[in-house]
């Protein structure tokens, strides 16, 4: 099954600009601040788990 560039990109650009005008800059600071917080949790157990993983191999 091909799909027509055209109604694919018509389609991602219609949906794209309905949702713009929803989006409030008070929910662009909440995914920024969500996104802060989940990446440094991230990072602190794979560094937990880093030092796990060296301290199992002793």
């Amino acid at each position: 099954m091909t799909v027509n560039n055209h109604t694919f990109i018509g389609t991602v650009g219609g949906t794209f600009l309905s949702i713009v005008p929803n989006i409030r800059s008070e929910d662009i600071v909440k995914t920024v601040i969500l996104a802060t917080v989940g990446a440094i949790v991230i990072f602190m157990i794979s560094m937990m788990l880093k030092k796990l993983q060296k301290k199992h191999k002793k």
